[in-house]
């Protein structure tokens, strides 16, 4: 620091940055070994859980959720369907369009994946079903929705 330089401290929110950053380093510790077991990519897992929603999504919806760019979200679409976890289906409604589905295996993979890391949560933070992990839930989805609006 140069001399007669005076320290102001980061504004607040550098705090709540550094909370979600290691949220999301603890999340990936927690994550990689469960996906990789399953043969799963990062990308590929948000596309799983963006397909365990239910309805089919199109490559664009895909592509914008996960914002990967659209010939990467190909890729790992087409890995999916590949390994059995996802299915391509034309559009009933706009017989032009081709949807992704999620597959039997690929809800088994959600399933199991979401089982090993919900269960990891549990060891480090306590029982699943309390006010304070709803509260931090609702919280983080009205975070989620106003990044996409």
């Amino acid at each position: 620091m140069a001399p007669g330089t005076v320290y102001a401290p980061a504004p607040p929110v550098t705090g709540l940055v550094e909370l979600l950053d290691r949220l999301d380093r603890a999340l990936a510790t927690a994550l990689s070994p469960a996906t990789s077991a399953e043969g799963v990519s990062r990308d590929g897992w948000r596309v799983l859980l963006m397909l365990a929603k239910g309805g089919g999504r199109s490559m664009g919806e895909i592509a914008a959720h996960t914002a990967l760019p659209a010939p990467t979200a190909t890729r790992v679409v087409d890995r999916l369907v590949a390994a059995g976890m996802a299915v391509r289906r034309t559009d009933p409604v706009d017989r032009r369009r081709v949807l992704v589905h999620l597959a039997g295996d690929g809800r088994a993979v959600v399933e199991r994946v979401c089982g090993r890391v919900e269960r990891r949560a549990g060891e480090a933070l306590g029982a699943s079903h309390t006010p304070e992990r709803a509260q931090l839930a609702e919280l983080l989805e009205t975070l989620a929705t106003r990044r996409r609006n």
